[in-house]
C-alpha cells in the first residue's frame, strides 16, 4: 500500500461490539482507512445509519425482511447482498485490503476462507473460526501467503510479545479476568441470572462472549485459537487469572525472560493494531497510568468450578471435529441460557454431554466440520428441550 492510498476495509459484523469499535477507530483515522463493505444480521436502524455515514460499495444482511427494507433506503451506490453468500462476496471484494471478521459463532468459517482465497489480510475477531476449523484455515493462509492478525486482546498481546521470535517461545500465558463469578461458590453459580452474567467487571463486549467469559469457555476457546495462531503445543499454553485485566497476556521465552503486554481494558487498542500493523497510530483509547495501579495479581483458574476450560483443553488436544462440536454445543447452550431456557451451570453440562456422544472425524474436510457443527447443534437443542 502506498503512503497516499487509503486502506480499504470490509467489516463483517459491523453492528456488533467489535464492529462498532472498529468504526470508531476508522473515524479517528479517516485519512488512512476507508470502509467499503459492511455486514450485519438484522439490525435495520444501525446498518442504515452506517450506510449513510460510510457510503460502502456493498452491504450484506442475514435477514430477508431487513434486505427488503434496505432496498428503499440504501441508495443506488450500495450493492445489497444477502445471507452467507453475501458474506462470502463481501469477504472477497476485489478492492478490499483488510477484512475484519467480527461475526459471532461458526458462521465466520466460510467468509474467512473466502477472504483467504482472495488473498486479503484478515483481522480476526471470531474465535470460533479457528476453534472449529483451525487446521484448514491456517493451512490455507500459509498456502496463499495471507496474514491473519488477531484482534482478541489476549492473542494480540501474544502476537506483539512474540514479535517474530516464535522459535524461542517456551510458554504462552493467556490471562483471564475470571469473569463476574470468580469469587462465587458453586452453589451461588446455580442461582446466576442472565442479568448478572452479562455484567462483566472489566470489559464491554457482546452478550455471547460475555457469557463465555463468565463460564470461562471464552478462555478455553482462546487456548485452541492460540494453538493454531502460534503453532504451539497445548502443554505450552497456560491460563492464569489476572483479575485487574491490566496484563493482556504474556510470553515466556527459553532464556527465562517474560514479555507482558499491558494496557487499559479497551478493545479499540488491539482492533487498531490489527488494522495498522506493523505501524502504530494514536488511539481513541485512554492510556494506562502505571502510577495509578495499586495491585496486579495472579491466580490459578478453578477447573472444578469452571469445567468449560477443561473441556476446551480436552477438545483441543483430542483434535479432529471435537472442537467444532464443543463450540457448536456451547453456542446453543449459551443462547438457551440467554433465552432463560437453561441454567448457568447447565451450559458446560450440555457441552460435555454432546462431546461424549460425538464420533470424532478428521478436521481436514470443511464438509466434516460443517456436518459435525450441524449434528452438535441438533443434539444440543434436543437435550435442552428434554430438560438436559
Amino acid at each position: 500500500m502506498t503512503a497516499n492510498k487509503k486502506t480499504k476495509v470490509v467489516i463483517l459484523g459491523s453492528t456488533g461490539s467489535i464492529g462498532i469499535q472498529a468504526l470508531q477507530v476508522i473515524d479517528l483515522h479517516r485519512d488512512k482507512f476507508q470502509v467499503i463493505g459492511l455486514a450485519a444480521k438484522d439490525e435495520l436502524n444501525s446498518i442504515e445509519e452506517q450506510i449513510m455515514r460510510y457510503s460502502p460499495s456493498a452491504v450484506s444482511v442475514d435477514d430477508q425482511k431487513t434486505y427488503d427494507q434496505l432496498k428503499n433506503s440504501a441508495g443506488s451506490y450500495t450493492k445489497l447482498l444477502l445471507g452467507l453468500d453475501g458474506l462470502n462476496q463481501l469477504a472477497s471484494l476485489d478492492e478490499a485490503d483488510i477484512v475484519i471478521i467480527a461475526l459471532s459463532g461458526a458462521i465466520g468459517i466460510l467468509p474467512t476462507l473466502a477472504a483467504i482465497k482472495a488473498r486479503k489480510r484478515i483481522a480476526l475477531a471470531n474465535k470460533e473460526t479457528l476453534v472449529a476449523a483451525g487446521e484448514i484455515v491456517m493451512q490455507m493462509a500459509a498456502l496463499n501467503n495471507v496474514e491473519i492478525i488477531p484482534v482478541d486482546s489476549e492473542h494480540s498481546a501474544v502476537f506483539q510479545c512474540i514479535g517474530g521470535n516464535d522459535k524461542a517461545v517456551k510458554n504462552i500465558w493467556l490471562t483471564a479476568s475470571g469473569g463476574p463469578f470468580k469469587d462465587s461458590s458453586y452453589e451461588e453459580l446455580k442461582q446466576v441470572t442472565v442479568e448478572k452474567a452479562l455484567k462483566h467487571p472489566n470489559w464491554s463486549m457482546g452478550p455471547k462472549i460475555t457469557i463465555d467469559s463468565a463460564t470461562m469457555m471464552n478462555k478455553g476457546l482462546e487456548v485452541i485459537e492460540a494453538h493454531h495462531l502460534f503453532n504451539t503445543d497445548y502443554q505450552q499454553i497456560k491460563v492464569v487469572i489476572q483479575k485487574e485485566s491490566i496484563i493482556h497476556s504474556m510470553v515466556e521465552f527459553t532464556d527465562g525472560s517474560f514479555l507482558a503486554h499491558l494496557g487499559t481494558a479497551d478493545m479499540r487498542i488491539p482492533i487498531q493494531y490489527a488494522l495498522s500493523y506493523p505501524e502504530r497510530y494514536h488511539s481513541p483509547a485512554s492510556h494506562l497510568d502505571p502510577l495509578s495501579l495499586s495491585n496486579i495479581s495472579f491466580a490459578k483458574p478453578d477447573y472444578t468450578k469452571f469445567p468449560a476450560l477443561g473441556l476446551a483443553y480436552h477438545a483441543g488436544k483430542t483434535g479432529g471435529t471435537l472442537p467444532a462440536v464443543m463450540n457448536a454445543a456451547n453456542e446453543v447452550a449459551v443462547h438457551s441460557f440467554l433465552e432463560q431456557r437453561l441454567s448457568f451451570t447447565a451450559i458446560p453440562t450440555i457441552v460435555e454431554k454432546v462431546m461424549s456422544k460425538h464420533e470424532n472425524m478428521d478436521a481436514l474436510s470443511i464438509d466434516n466440520i460443517l456436518q459435525a457443527d450441524k449434528w452438535a447443534r441438533e443434539i444440543s437443542e434436543h437435550l435442552i428441550s428434554k430438560g438436559g
